[in-house]
């Protein structure tokens, strides 16, 4: 076998094996364990194993009793700004995109805060990665779009809004542009087809498609 060959073979091998897993941690700790793991993977050089952590936080407003935006004064500037504070949608979660070997398992699962992995039996056997369509919901809440979904998605699926204001509205997609990363979802309003676009992060395939 070439050497340009056996490189093929091997670079085949490891798309095969990337995956994501479900790291366990404690609440509020999410983001040191991200940091801490980020580092463990760059002080031991194997930034080819492991990938892309995912803390799923994001700012949120923070509202008064009658649901009014709460300011602030910068401190920097003085001038009074929108109040804003960190949520986490899954909290005591982390999001791994990585490739399991003996080595990435005992680092992980040897980083300060992380409580364990989802998917592992224990006893030595390593845990199972996250379906595809299990971590895709993730990545969209974190506007995060990869190539690889846009093959999931064609002319005719069945698709659910879930974000904006047609929020849960059902249709059928019309049209997939890939360069723009948009669909166009045929959906019904008030008795009437209407066509809708959307991101590839604001939909969901419809279960139990026929």
């Amino acid at each position: 076998m070439t050497d340009e060959l056996e490189k093929e073979v091997n670079d085949e091998d490891e798309e095969e094996v990337k995956a994501w897993y479900i790291i366990n941690t404690f609440a509020s700790k999410e983001r040191q364990v991200k940091e801490d793991l980020e580092k463990r993977a760059k002080s031991m050089g194997i930034q080819d194993k492991i990938f892309r952590i995912i803390c799923a936080e994001h700012e949120v407003p923070v509202l008064d009793e009658h649901g009014k935006q709460k300011m602030v004064i910068d401190k920097k500037t003085g001038e009074k700004v929108p109040k804003m504070k960190i949520e986490n949608d899954y909290p005591r979660y982390l999001f791994v995109e990585m490739i399991m070997t003996d080595e990435t398992w005992f680092i992980v699962r040897n980083t300060r805060g992380v409580s364990g992995i989802t998917g592992s039996s224990g006893k030595g056997a390593k845990p199972f990665p996250v379906p595809r369509e299990e971590i895709e919901p993730v990545l969209k809440r974190m506007n995060i779009i990869d190539s690889d979904m846009y093959s999931d998605y064609k002319e005719g699926d069945r698709v659910k809004l879930i974000t904006g204001t047609w929020v849960d509205a059902e249709g059928e997609i019309t049209s997939v542009n890939k360069e723009t990363s948009e669909v166009l979802v045929s959906v019904m309003l008030f008795g009437r087809p209407q066509s809708i676009k959307a991101k590839f992060f604001e939909i969901e395939k419809v279960e139990n498609q026929k």
